[in-house]
């Protein structure tokens, strides 16, 4: 009787159970097992500060398939012939041995099982700031099921009226909004410049106005320096500029780190991120220990360099490329990210895919061009939303390096969008007649996204002259005084002002008052709308009327990240 091969996945969480499944769908004769450390299986995280929030109330819909049957061990025994063991946390991978042992966490109960293949999905931990007083009651996480349980009791019980989070990335803005929906008055602290560093600078600004329209109180720039407590039980912050906030909660989300400790101990190579080095086959330093999930590093499909990618989608990907590639020979790869994330912040959506334009100067691309375009998702007789795009561009090839957008309307739509053309190394000439789907329910007639790839058109072939909302911004911090030049209607005027020391002068009466406009022809002129369509037109005419220094502020009111004076 032929032995049967037994593939054993460390890791119950996304990448695991996903590398199980695949290796029993193709190896029906294969031993698959599943060491799951939690008592739960294949939870849904990304789901968690949605469950906190208060948008479902059944904890098993984190861990239910589509059709509702909750994953325990039983459902994966009957449904899958996957032994799964939970509570059950791997000690030692023996590589000589070809074998694991094993402790079970709530009978301590010890064993070992020996593999053929094996499959690390290990996850990340959470990082935590080097401060005193962690110790406290009241500082969580949101990583894993105990911490949501704790936060979602928070939410239920309405007790915690302050607490402040600590970390303002794609977990920390998602918690703020689940507590803000239990009415507790919430602070986010952020070390950096900005909310959501994978955006540029102007576009996180964007996303902050909207959060402190929000009742939020956004601190940045600013970082923990210390828990203050009482009685074991924490009543406050310190920050490093000496502020001192009460709060009876805190949420630290300040990232997360790759969990090798086990891939350490058994001598397999770490790379330079700090995640387990693998290849495209999710295959690590031992050909027969494959590695998927947070606990990797994998590369960057633009620049080529190895980067952390703590994110469940490709957690899934990498989990089925390594099941198959154990359950049978290395036959298909992963082939690397691009970085795409998108998450909700209140009304709107904030998303990127590919490089921003900081991140990409700091990998060396130095010619590159930028556009910022806003419009709505579709006509406003259909109830359209705002939408801000950021484009990034090679200037030499024109090829998409990245885009961002962010608002209220359909931003999922548009990183899609982008996303497959930056993995399918589409140009903007490619992007400007993209035959996309149309309909006034959906979109405009010129999708937002080709109307970007428009503005950089007109860029990259000189026909307008771009300057970003903070370019404009500089300059009167520099007194250079250029001529602003505000095309929109009175009423819009009225309603909305930048208060920057604009002339309002409309599109429509424009070629009538250019006895309005500067004598001197060399003299700097900015024209802008609400998001800059008419704002370009106007530069066309004072253009053809012999003005020669003309720009088009991009984005127009939608995109000014600054206070404005109505």
């Amino acid at each position: 009787m032929t032995k049967r091969k037994r593939i054993i996945v460390i890791g119950g969480s996304a990448a695991g159970p996903k590398a199980a499944a695949k290796a029993r769908r193709i190896d029906n004769n294969a031993e698959v097992v599943i060491l799951q450390k939690d008592a739960d299986l294949s939870m849904a995280s990304c789901g968690y500060p949605y469950y906190v929030g208060g948008y479902f109330n059944d904890r098993n819909m984190l861990l239910c398939t589509p059709t509702g049957i909750v994953r325990t061990p039983t459902f994966y025994l009957n449904a899958k012939d996957i032994d799964a063991k939970v509570n059950t946390e791997v000690t030692v991978i023996d590589r000589k041995n070809h074998s694991v042992s094993f402790k079970n966490i709530a009978t301590g109960e010890t064993g070992s099982l020996t593999y053929d293949k094996l499959v690390i999905a290990t996850g990340s931990v959470s990082q935590m700031p080097p401060v005193p007083g962690l110790e406290l009651e009241g500082i969580t996480t949101l990583k894993s099921m105990k911490d949501t349980d704790f936060l979602r009791k928070v939410r239920d019980e309405k007790i915690i009226k302050k607490a402040v989070v600590i970390g303002g990335g794609l977990i920390g803005i998602e918690t703020c909004e689940a507590l803000q929906r239990a009415d507790i008055a919430i602070t986010v602290i952020e070390l950096l410049p900005q909310l959501l560093a994978f955006l540029d600078w102007e576009m996180a600004k964007l996303v902050e106005n909207h959060v402190r329209s929000k009742g939020v109180n956004v601190i940045t720039d600013n970082g923990i320096a210390a828990f203050l407590g009482e009685n074991g039980r924490l009543t406050g912050v310190r920050l490093q500029n000496g502020t001192e906030l009460p709060c009876e909660l805190a949420v630290v989300a300040i990232g997360v780190r790759p969990n090798v400790e086990l891939a350490k101990g058994a001598g397999l190579r770490i790379g330079e991120t700090g995640g387990i080095l693998v290849d495209g086959f999710m295959q690590t330093s031992d050909p027969d220990i494959y590695a998927v999930g947070d606990c990797v590093e994998t590369v960057h499909r633009i620049t080529g360099r190895k980067v952390l990618a703590p994110m469940g989608d490709l957690a899934n990907l990498q989990g089925r490329v390594a099941g198959e590639n154990a359950a049978s020979e290395n036959c298909v790869t992963f082939p690397g990210t691009i970085q795409t994330g998108i998450c909700k912040v209140f009304d709107f959506a904030a998303g990127s895919t590919g490089l921003s334009e900081s991140t990409a100067r700091q990998c060396g691309y130095d010619d590159i061009v930028t556009a910022i375009s806003a419009s709505p998702d579709k006509p406003g007789y259909m109830e359209g939303k705002l939408l801000v795009t950021k484009l990034v561009v090679d200037r030499k090839t024109g090829s998409i390096l990245g885009a961002q957008c962010i608002g209220p309307g359909n931003v999922n739509r548009q990183i899609a969008q982008w996303a497959m053309a930056i993995q399918g190394r589409l140009t903007v000439e490619d992007v400007v007649n993209a035959d996309l789907p149309y309909a006034p329910p959906f979109s405009l007639a010129i999708d937002h996204g080709i109307a970007a790839a428009h503005v950089l058109q007109n860029k990259m072939k000189g026909r307008m002259k771009g300057i970003t909302s903070v370019e404009v911004m500089q300059k009167l911090k520099n007194n250079e005084a250029p001529f602003l030049l505000d095309v929109r209607g009175p009423d819009e005027f009225e309603q909305m002002r930048l208060g920057i020391g604009e002339t309002l002068i409309p599109l429509g009466a424009l070629r009538k008052r250019l006895h309005e406009l500067p004598a001197d022809k060399e003299k700097e002129i900015i024209c802008y709308c609400k998001i800059s369509l008419r704002g370009y037109e106007a530069a066309l005419v004072l253009e053809g009327n012999g003005w020669k220094n003309v720009k088009v502020m991009e984005g127009g009111v939608m995109a000014w990240p600054y206070p404005r004076e109505k």
